[in-house]
């Protein structure tokens, strides 16, 4: 079976209660849900949590809450890995058959279906050990720069001072929404950021990182704009 995973911990900093904040009339995290409920790709939907609020809100939304994770697992230091191995282990521990896990983030209100479907389609045909999403830097990574301790600026690559900007290779992050991965991959604590991991394109404008206020504006202007 193939399993979606929102891990969505209670205790966010930069923005209190993050993962349940009202985003464009309701909690980020039921976009997520609601995304997911509509893959074909999915036998569960599941939400990782320790808190109970996050828990209440997931269940109303559609989503199950089969278990509440450890506090250990949900401080500012926890990364993704542990905590989609910890699902595994449990589902197996409850009889559950494991084949692929989709670890969908719970403050991704842009992600489409479309892209997480295309996300396991290309994880089986390419044998790879994950797929994620991912979009491109709006300018060349080659040509940035930085401030000195004297407030100068300096390029973190001066080689490329004279090298147009379209002749430069184009450069992608990633887009933050989800991550396709194997059981072996998960169990394994393979990166993710790797050659083993296949790229599944988002447009920028369809991608937006959240980590303050600011952010957050930005996110519910552009999320508006494409609704309607």
């Amino acid at each position: 079976m193939n399993i979606c995973i929102i891990p969505a911990r209670g205790g966010s900093k930069r923005i209190p209660r993050k993962n349940i904040k009202i985003f464009c009339g309701q909690p980020i995290i039921s976009w997520s849900i609601e995304a997911a409920l509509n893959c074909k790709s999915f036998g569960r939907v599941i939400v990782s949590t320790e808190d109970d609020e996050i828990a209440e809100i997931s269940r109303k939304y559609g989503a199950e809450v089969p278990f509440k994770r450890s506090k250990s697992l949900s401080d500012d230091h926890t990364s993704t890995i542990p905590v989609i191995k910890n699902a595994i282990q449990w589902l197996e521990m409850n009889n559950e058959k494991v084949d692929s896990i989709c670890c969908l983030y719970p403050t991704a209100p842009f992600i489409e279906k479309s892209y997480i479907e295309e996300g396991l389609k290309k994880l089986i045909e390419k044998n790879a050990s994950y797929s994620i999403s991912v979009t491109s830097f709006p300018y060349p990574i080659q040509r940035a720069i930085k401030f000195t301790k004297n407030e100068r600026l300096k390029m973190f690559f001066p080689e490329n001072i004279d090298k147009r900007s379209q002749d430069l290779e184009k450069s992608f992050h990633d887009a933050g929404q989800f991550y396709w991965g194997k059981r072996s991959a998960w169990m394994n604590e393979e990166r993710i950021l790797d050659q083993n991991t296949v790229p599944v394109y988002i447009p920028r404008y369809k991608v937006q990182d959240i980590d303050d206020e600011e952010d957050w504006i930005q996110a519910e202007r552009i999320f508006n704009k494409l609704r309607y």
